[in-house]
């Protein structure tokens, strides 16, 4: 496994691009409709939401201000994994696999991670 050290730079960065523009297309279909009917208010907190993911998912993928898109995207799924998924009930409706939040839990930590690492290679960000 030690072979696979050397490239811990790529496969980070494939994590950023793969992550970033996932969570971009996610925002896509709730701002420009694509291959979706659901479109939400102009102005609602989901409208919202959607262009975070829309305008930061490409901000990741691209590697430009990668950290403050990163951590917006990171805070706004833990806002919508609290709030849309949990909905602060206790018992089973806490764990992801009962309230279909796995996803949004794991892009606030994936995005968080991001934050705190940063662009590092294939990005637009020059501290990379």
């Amino acid at each position: 496994m030690n072979q696979l050290a050397k490239y811990t730079d790529q496969a980070y960065a494939f994590l950023r691009i793969v992550a970033g523009s996932m969570f971009a297309f996610h925002g896509a279909q709730k701002i420009l409709g694509i291959l979706s009917e659901f479109q939400p208010a102009v102005g609602s907190q989901l409208w919202f939401g959607g262009l975070v993911e829309l305008i930061g998912g490409g901000l990741v993928l691209a590697g430009f201000q990668t950290r403050w898109a990163a951590f917006l995207a990171s805070g706004t799924m833990a806002v919508a994994y609290f709030q849309f998924h949990w909905k602060f009930q206790f018992g089973q409706e806490f764990f992801p696999a009962i309230n279909k939040g796995e996803l949004a839990a794991l892009y606030c930590f994936v995005f968080l991670f991001i934050a705190c690492r940063g662009g590092v290679m294939w990005c637009l960000d020059k501290s990379a």
